[in-house]
């Protein structure tokens, strides 16, 4: 490609950002470009070479959206600069990206070029590499499959102290066994991400369904035919109020002008979707579509009184956003607020319940049925994931990794099979302690949602608290394969195993 070509298409990319224009806290972010990379990645390593040898390391990072505490003695590590965007190249659509860029970040960097990350899960400080390492999915996720699908290579830094480049054909094993890793294998510096254009408008349409039964059949469809009612759907989700009660929102991708919905402040997204029959229809813009959950947190913010309409009026616009919500939630850890509550109310103290699990449509009304019938959590949030092209010749590559789970899928800590739709169920609230009984174990009723999601077939997102037993976690999460990959890529144990750090919290 000649460079008058790709001047064209950087100037024509930036004419695009006039069209979509700015959000509530929208903000242009320049590249930070090579050389402010390469001295971050420096400073990274002389802040491991310092640790001394068999001392565990970690990111020293501000924030985070794990919802399971950690223990142990570890050092942080400085990873300061390594936070933005390297590089966008608006012609063959892709971004180089460090592993600490929040995808709030990354979003406006890559908007002003017409572009967005294939799949942008939900929260604004959610980073990349916590998305690759983690798990992510968002209403994309249909048809682009998970975060780390969209990885070109990436750079780790690993328990050896190097940094290693890996790919489909470089160092493929760790490129493969890295998703869902969680830290357990090493750290991403930088991200090379395939993205997509975008125009400046999403239009919605929440379509009622008056049974779990209905709903799936219909999500099933959508999720491999990409469209509906004979309209192409580029984005799918959706919100399940009760077992009589529930939405598919089928987004739109268009540049046609027209009034817009703003749910930064009075009005409430997620109770937009709710009315008595039939189809209704909203217009967002695409950067409001992709932050319209991290507004009210989905909808976990009514905890703190944030969708009182009288409360919400006095709320700051600019504290409308999960970052805050989190605070919240670490005030409420370190002086056990919700419990003191409970307690003076005469109430007994909560199981927090805020899991992610994914079973096949073909279990999910059982699962909907059998969830709603022993708790009052509501709603929940349902999203759809089909892997990405080319996942089944990746996973046909065995030469690299000689396991079952590596023949069967391409990410064989997380094994999803090619050519299958897979329904991810978020619900985050919580339950009373003694819902199982008086004298539950701690963590009775989320055991009790491992043991049914198992039994459906299905597995659950690590982010939270897990209670599996080793053998059980290794059943889930690819066997003995995450030892194996420690084994070459940290023999020296500088990082927690995965069963450390995502059940035993290390």
């Amino acid at each position: 490609m000649s460079l008058g070509q790709k001047a064209a298409g950087v100037i024509g990319a930036i004419t695009d950002r006039i069209r979509i224009g700015n959000g509530l806290d929208q903000r242009d972010l320049p590249p930070v470009g090579w050389y402010e990379h390469g001295q971050a990645v420096q400073r990274l390593l002389d802040s491991f070479a310092a640790v001394p040898a068999g001392q565990r390391v970690r990111l020293a990072k501000k924030t985070s959206n794990l919802f399971r505490g950690r223990s142990g003695d570890m050092v942080g590590l400085d990873v300061s600069g390594l936070a933005g965007v390297i590089e966008v190249d608006p012609v063959e659509q892709t971004a180089d990206v460090q592993g600490m860029c929040t995808y709030e970040d990354l979003v406006d960097t890559l908007l002003p070029f017409g572009l967005v990350p294939t799949v942008v899960p939900q929260l604004k400080t959610i980073t990349l590499g916590g998305a690759v390492t983690g798990m992510g999915v968002e209403s994309t996720s249909f048809r682009n499959g998970l975060p780390h699908e969209a990885v070109l290579e990436m750079d780790v830094l690993t328990g050896t102290g190097e940094i290693l480049t890996c790919s489909p054909t470089q160092n493929a094993d760790l490129f493969r066994g890295f998703p869902n890793s969680y830290g357990s294998l090493g750290y991403t510096v930088r991200l090379k991400i395939t993205c997509e254009k975008v125009p400046p408008y999403v239009a919605l349409r929440h379509v009622r369904f008056n049974d779990v039964q209905s709903l799936t059949d219909a999500l099933a469809q959508i999720s491999e035919s990409k469209e509906y009612d004979g309209e192409q759907v580029d984005y799918l989700d959706g919100v399940v109020f009760s077992l009589d009660e529930g939405y598919l929102t089928l987004g739109r991708q268009t540049d046609e002008p027209g009034p817009v919905s703003d749910y930064t402040h009075g009005r409430i997204y997620y109770r937009s979707l709710q009315h008595p029959s039939g189809i209704s229809h909203d217009r967002l813009t695409v950067r409001d579509y992709i932050w319209r959950w991290d507004i009210d947190w989905f909808w976990c913010n009514r905890a703190f009184g944030a969708q009182n309409p009288t409360i919400r009026t006095m709320w700051p616009r600019d504290l409308m956003r999960s970052s805050f919500y989190w605070k919240i939630i670490g005030w409420d850890r370190k002086y056990d607020l919700a419990d003191r509550i409970e307690a003076h109310n005469g109430r007994p103290p909560r199981e927090r319940v805020v899991q992610d699990i994914e079973v096949t449509p073909a279990n999910l009304p059982e699962y909907l049925t059998w969830f709603f019938t022993h708790c009052e959590i509501e709603p929940v949030w349902l999203c759809p994931i089909r892997l990405a092209d080319g996942a089944a010749e990746l996973a046909g590559r065995t030469e690299v990794l000689d396991t079952d789970v590596a023949a069967s899928s391409p990410w064989p800590l997380y094994p999803l099979t090619p050519g299958e739709t897979w329904v991810n169920v978020g619900f985050w609230s919580s339950v009373p302690a003694d819902l199982m009984g008086p004298d539950a174990a701690p963590g009775a009723f989320n055991r009790e949602i491992e043991r049914v999601v198992a039994g459906l077939g299905g597995h659950k997102s690590l982010y939270s608290e897990a209670f599996y037993t080793r053998e059980d976690f290794a059943a889930l999460y690819g066997g003995d394969l995450p030892e194996k990959l420690k084994a070459v890529y940290d023999p020296d144990g500088r990082f927690p195993g995965l069963y450390e750090k995502t059940v035993t919290s290390i």
